[in-house]
């Protein structure tokens, strides 16, 4: 696999654990066992019917807490940590035929990444919370997992496009995190009774 091909491969696995990571290593895993992708590195570990287990295990937890409204945003709230630390091990796992200091850089770029889609993900289901009603909510959330096994299968047979869209992704999460977060701060100025200095 060459340089290009392996960078794809490390941001579109590092997205999609920010999105879910208990997904990611169940499929990853997974899918190593099927021979359906070549797992680089010390990530054969993932093929290990144990670590698939517990990642199923925690994947069917966060399949229904993710689904109810605000449970989700606790959820989230828990695995801001998470997330970025599980995407910065992959990626350092990944990695282990390169230098000590390849395996940091890399373990770092993977937790930024996964840092990012989560911020994303998790600004936009607090915004989705501010509906009464609760479909929006479960529609989001499938629509969440559906996405991750979209990326997961670009990182296995088209890594680089997986890069591609990862990078557009982190370009455009810089505006539209600016936007949610100016939109929240409105909703919750809102809720609270604050009114807005007059402008003179």
């Amino acid at each position: 696999m060459n340089l290009v091909s392996g960078l794809g491969m490390l941001l579109g696995g590092a997205w999609a654990s920010g999105i879910n990571l208990y997904l990611t290593i169940m499929v990853l895993g997974i899918a190593g066992r099927l021979g359906v992708i070549s797992l680089p590195g010390g990530l054969e570990v993932l093929m290990h019917p144990a670590v698939i287990l517990i990642a199923a295990l925690l994947f069917l937890v966060e399949f229904f807490a993710d689904k109810i409204p605000y449970v989700d945003t606790t959820w989230d709230s828990v695995h801001t940590l998470v997330r970025p630390l599980g995407a910065g091990i992959l990626a350092y796992l990944g990695t282990s035929g390169s230098s000590e200091g390849a395996q940091f850089a890399f373990a770092l770029l993977s937790g930024g990444v996964a840092l990012d889609a989560h911020l994303t993900k998790a600004t936009t289901r607090v915004a989705i919370n501010t509906s009464p009603e609760p479909f929006s909510n479960i529609i989001a959330s499938v629509s969440k997992d559906a996405l991750v096994l979209v990326a997961l299968w670009l990182v296995a047979r088209h890594p680089v496009i997986a890069g591609i869209i990862v990078v557009s992704f982190i370009v455009f999460s810089i505006w539209f995190l600016k936007v949610m977060f100016r939109f929240l701060k409105r909703v919750f100025s809102f809720l609270s009774g604050e009114k807005k200095p007059e402008v003179s």
